[in-house]
C-alpha cells in the first residue's frame, strides 16, 4: 500500500526529529510520593544532539529531578521520555549497555577518597567490564588506556597516582570530568558543576567542561544557579520554576528581566476599589 505524500512527509519529519534529538520529554508528570504534589511537569521538551544547554532556576525548581529522570536513576511515572532515539515509559528498564551512554557529573564529585586519580577514572569503564570481574577491580588494557587518555585530557597526569583526598576542589572536579570521559557517553549531565568550587576556579572548570563536550561531540546539559555563567557557556537556557518550564531560549535572547521571572514569581499589586465609601 502506498502512502500519500502528506503522510510520507509526516513520517519523514518524525524520523528526522528522533535522529536529531538526544532528549525528549512528552507529557511528563513526576512526584516522589504516590498521589503527592508534582515536582516536575513538562508537556514538551526537546534537546538536540550536540547542544550545550543550561537549566537554571531556584532551589527546589526540579532541576536535579529532571537530570535524574534523564539518566534513569528515577523511574518515570507518567508520560514519555526519549533518550537517543529510544522511548521510555513507566516501568521501562534500561539495559546496562544503554545506561553507559549517559554520564553524570555530581555536585559533590562522588569520588573514592582513598583511591588514586587513575583508579577513580577507571571506574568510568565499569559498564564495559564483565560485572563479575569488576567486583575484583579487573579492567582490560583498553580500559586502562582510555582512562589514561581521559586523565591527560583534563591535565592531571602529574597527579595520576595521587589519592583523591589529597587533591584540591578544582582537581577533584577534573577527576570527575575525566571519569565521565572514560565512560565514553553520548550525553553528559553536570549537576551544579561549579557550586562547590572557589569562584576563581569557575571559568577553568566551565571552559574544560564545554571544551571536552565539543571535542567529543556529546550533548551537554548543566544545572546552574548563576545566570551569567549560563549565558557565557550555554547555547540555550531553560528556566525552571515550581517544576515547570518558564523560559526557553538561546542565550543571546535571555534578557535582564528574564532571570528575575525565573527565580522570583511575578507579584501583582492588589487592586482596591477607587471609592471605598
Amino acid at each position: 500500500m502506498e502512502l500519500g505524500p502528506n503522510i510520507e512527509n509526516t513520517v519523514r519529519n518524525i524520523v528526522s526529529a528522533r535522529a536529531e534529538n538526544a532528549i525528549t520529554f512528552r507529557d511528563v508528570v513526576f512526584s516522589y510520593v504516590k498521589e503527592g504534589p508534582a515536582v516536575l511537569t513538562i508537556d514538551r521538551l526537546s534537546i538536540k544532539k550536540g547542544e550545550k544547554v543550561a537549566i537554571i532556576g531556584p532551589s527546589g525548581a526540579g532541576k536535579t529531578t529532571l537530570m535524574r529522570l534523564i539518566n534513569g536513576s528515577l523511574d518515570l511515572k507518567t508520560g514519555e521520555l526519549g533518550i537517543l532515539g529510544e522511548k521510555f515509559v513507566s516501568g521501562t528498564q534500561r539495559s546496562r549497555e544503554f545506561r553507559r551512554k549517559t554520564g553524570f557529573i555530581f555536585q559533590n564529585f562522588h569520588l573514592i577518597e582513598r583511591a588514586s586519580v587513575f583508579e577513580n577514572v577507571l571506574w568510568g569503564r565499569l559498564a564495559y567490564t564483565n560485572p563479575l570481574l569488576s567486583l575484583v577491580g579487573w579492567f582490560g588494557n583498553r580500559d586502562k588506556e582510555i582512562a589514561l587518555r581521559a586523565i591527560e585530557e583534563v591535565s592531571l597526569m602529574p597527579q595520576v597516582s595521587q589519592r583523591a583526598d589529597t587533591l584540591s576542589g578544582g582537581q577533584l572536579q577534573r577527576v570527575a570530568i575525566a571519569r565521565v570521559l572514560a565512560q565514553e557517553p553520548e550525553i553528559i549531565l553536570a549537576d551544579e558543576p561549579v557550586s562547590n568550587l572557589d569562584p576563581a576556579l569557575t571559568d577553568d572548570i566551565m571552559d574544560l567542561l564545554t571544551e571536552v563536550s565539543e571535542n567529543h561531540k556529546v550533548t551537554l546539559v548543566m544545572n546552574l544557579h548563576q545566570t551569567e555563567i549560563a549565558k557565557c557557556y550555554a547555547e540555550r537556557i531553560i528556566g525552571l520554576r515550581g517544576g515547570e518550564i518558564v523560559h526557553d531560549s538561546k542565550e543571546e535572547n535571555l534578557s535582564n528581566r528574564a532571570p528575575k521571572s525565573i527565580f522570583y514569581p511575578e507579584v501583582r499589586p492588589l487592586k482596591f476599589p477607587k471609592d471605598l465609601n
